[in-house]
């Protein structure tokens, strides 16, 4: 993914490679289309959230999905910066990124790893891997007896979610097991909400008492238990007494809550801002049909707008006719459909408007914005979905 600095003057930044390219500001890179990230927004969250915990509780950063779009080398160092103790990833790829790029913090691989190649990577690379069963835990020490090398591991159980984790009923013998086993070190123990945004909290208070009872169980074997989390983006805001050790924070290190009834919970700034650029601007008379499949027929003359982002760069087609954009601090329409690389607006209201004026379609501009869950409600969908869906030739500028 392109990661560029916005300064006010000349902007230097490296490719994949190593090879430098200096840009006059943003330059050629954002012609078309970008993404912008806040730093001073995304340090801004990890000193809220940091509010919220009570030592010795510390704060994990969730950067995984190249951090929910965000680019995750760029947040991974924000946050850190601001105060994360360590990083949370999904896949193998994700945390040798990051040590590519010269992160040292702990960094827990949240998904499955079940092969001997990827133990390898991983005992090579420092990370930090999640066991689920008895199977995982065996290959992992018969792996790592091969190289002579002891990994922290984090032990995970299914309290309610029905999806990784080792029944938290069987908690006492899968951590004995793992404890017998050579060259592994348990690190953590740890389950996942599966309705921590829901305002009805039944569920995560039956998840949460599930977690309880297990470590209840280890204590009752004389078992001490390790470092415990449980705690999503919306139990750390929800619930103090589901913070434990560390709290994992995803959607609210973007700025964005995870349900309307967490808003009060702290102060959140929204860290993307999606922009593009009007590449042409044209009258058509009535009656004529604008993009495929003329979805839209002008009633009257009107003053369209050609802008240079489409699906290909992560904005739904299926919002076709269906939102707004801000230029100038005014809303303005989308018309037709959505094309691969195009869309279109009705800019009518705006006759002196130029080719190169700069389009806002999620962020601020004036006293008006758009965010992920305005488009996310219009879809029926999540926000999580629409930050994850910008594709990686949207340059990632960085601002503030």
């Amino acid at each position: 993914m392109q990661e560029l600095k916005r300064t006010t003057g000349v902007t230097t930044r490296k490719l994949e490679g190593g090879f430098p390219l200096t840009v006059d500001a943003f330059g050629d890179l954002c012609q078309r289309a970008w993404v912008e990230i806040d730093q001073g927004a995304l340090s801004h969250n990890v000193r809220q959230l940091k509010q919220l915990l009570s030592a010795p509780t510390q704060l994990m950063a969730v950067v995984k999905a190249d951090a929910y779009g965000h680019g995750a080398t760029m947040v991974a160092r924000i946050a850190l910066e601001a105060g994360a103790s360590g990083l949370c990833v999904a896949t193998l790829q994700e945390g040798i990124q990051l040590r590519e790029a010269g992160i040292e913090a702990p960094i827990l691989l949240l998904g499955a790893m079940n092969t001997p190649e990827q133990v390898n990577a991983i005992a090579h690379w420092q990370l930090e891997p999640t066991i689920c069963t008895p199977e995982q835990a065996w290959m992992f020490s018969e792996t790592l007896s091969g190289l002579k090398k002891t990994l922290p591991v984090h032990l995970k159980l299914d309290t309610g979610m029905s999806r990784l984790g080792m029944p938290w009923q069987e908690v006492t013998q899968f951590v004995r097991l793992v404890k017998r086993l050579p060259y592994l070190k348990i690190a953590s123990i740890y389950s996942h909400l599966a309705t921590a945004d829901s305002p009805d909290p039944t569920i995560m208070r039956l998840q949460h008492q599930r977690f309880e009872d297990a470590i209840a169980q280890l204590r009752d074997a004389g078992i001490k238990p390790p470092c415990l989390h449980l705690a999503n983006s919306a139990a750390t805001l929800a619930d103090a007494s589901l913070h434990y050790d560390w709290v994992r924070a995803g959607l609210a290190l973007y700025g964005l809550y995870p349900a309307e009834h967490l808003r009060h919970a702290v102060d959140l700034k929204p860290v993307m801002q999606v922009k593009a650029r009007v590449t042409q601007v044209k009258t058509i008379p009535p009656g004529t049909g604008v993009s495929y499949g003329y979805q839209f027929i002008a009633d009257k003359e009107t003053r369209i707008a050609i802008v240079g982002i489409g699906y290909a760069d992560g904005v739904p087609r299926n919002l076709s006719n269906k939102m707004t954009v801000l230029i100038r601090g005014q809303q303005v329409r989308q018309i037709g459909a959505i094309t691969m690389d195009q869309l279109m607006l009705d800019v009518s209201a705006i006759p002196d408007l130029q080719t190169g004026e700069v389009v806002t379609l999620i962020g601020q501009d004036g006293d008006l914005s758009i965010s992920a869950d305005d488009w996310a409600e219009t879809l029926g969908t999540i926000s999580w979905e629409i930050l994850c869906s910008f594709k990686h030739r949207l340059p990632r500028v960085a601002v503030g």
